[in-house]
């Protein structure tokens, strides 16, 4: 079986900010690749480049673990990974070089890398993943240890043949989450995040996604990876994944990752009921809309299971400007969700798109 070496395309330190914040989270896409590709069979490990200062840091392993294919699969799950830095390509590059002077296979997942796939395939990457990648990976890794050649076959596929770039049919997305291996944390060193949240901040966070996809259609909105399709996570799978992150690696706090928490109607109310009666006790932080707060009595129940601060996209204090956007709620409800998080002891937060000029101070009060 073929030897399979991930690794990602974010390095902490090329984002000053966030290198500044010292708040890493490991890359959780990266980590579901592998432990999806690890359950079929293959010998895989990962080179995790958070906390690399270079990309020619990877040609280490590259000698040592003599991958035949060397995967560079972004976390999509992570905002900050969908604003690729053009500093963070060019590591990609390099590290696409890097593997190909040793005659490595390079199959490529991220976002930058479908926008810019001709890019990437004349940097030498041999394969483009596009959209969801678990299945397209896998399918391209067993087309490699066979031996065919039936690329055409592969949904998801973007590669050079002798007609120029050929893009294959969409991959539908998969709809059974719960169905995905949890992801690989074993393959990296959780220590390396854990010392720096200590150190820095007292409490040590982690990261947990629960859903994929959005339905929403605001206008301005990249949706890089999983389309306008929403799939969620069972609450059973997500309280067995955090009561794993808090047992094993003594994570207090978490970040569910995708940026609607609960748009399934009754979800909160039954992970909040599943947190209580395992007794999980951990904090964490969310990311949604104001109009999926103000349903099912969700910012209570999400109080009662730890949540500490809940991220919202209030993108403008203008309802001009929020229609414009197709962003589908209103000023009010921003206020009105406002209300019930602070009432109900949860810390909210906001981003804003556009029209940073509005009176902000409504909305804070």
């Amino acid at each position: 079986m073929k030897k399979i070496l991930f690794t990602h395309s974010y390095f902490l330190r090329f984002d000053p900010k966030q290198w500044k914040m010292k708040q890493p989270y490991p890359p959780l896409a990266t980590l579901y690749a592998a432990a999806f590709v690890r359950n079929a069979g293959y010998r895989v490990t990962i080179f995790d480049n958070m906390f690399s200062e270079s990309a020619r840091q990877i040609e280490k392993a590259l000698l040592e673990e003599k991958p035949d294919v060397l995967v560079i699969y972004d976390d999509g799950f992570n905002y900050l990974t969908k604003m690729c830095l053009t500093n963070m390509r060019d590591a990609a590059f390099e590290m696409i070089h890097l593997a190909k002077t040793k005659g490595i296979k390079v199959i490529v997942s991220s976002s930058d890398s479908t926008d810019q796939s001709e890019k990437y395939l004349n940097a030498g990457a041999d394969y483009i993943l596009a959209g969801e990648g678990e299945q397209t990976l896998l399918d391209v890794i067993d087309m490699l240890e066979s031996g065919e050649t039936k690329w055409d076959t592969i949904p998801g596929l973007i590669r050079r043949t002798e007609k120029g770039i050929e893009k294959n049919a969409k991959r539908e997305v998969l709809k059974n989450l719960d169905s995905l291996p949890h992801p690989a944390w074993d393959l990296i060193n959780v220590d390396d995040y854990k010392n720096i949240w200590l150190n820095h901040h007292g409490y040590f966070s982690l990261n947990v996604s629960t859903t994929r996809g959005c339905p929403f259609h605001c206008n301005w909105c990249a949706k890089p990876i999983y389309g306008n399709r929403y799939n969620v996570h069972s609450p059973e799978w997500v309280t067995e994944e955090i009561s794993f992150l808090v047992n094993t690696y003594g994570a207090s706090h978490l970040w569910m990752t995708y940026d609607i928490f609960g748009l399934k109607p009754g979800w909160i109310n039954q992970f909040a009921l599943l947190v209580q009666n395992k007794k999980i006790k951990f904090n964490f932080k969310i990311q949604s809309r104001v109009d999926l707060l103000l349903e099912d009595e969700n910012i209570a129940a999400l109080a009662r299971a730890g949540c500490e601060t809940i991220w919202v996209g209030a993108e403008s204090g203008s309802q001009k400007v929020l229609d414009a956007m197709d962003k589908g709620t209103k000023v009010e409800q921003i206020h009105l969700a406002t209300r019930l998080m602070k009432k109900n002891g949860i810390k909210p937060a906001f981003s804003f798109s556009s029209d940073i000029r509005v009176n902000r101070k409504r909305i804070f009060n």
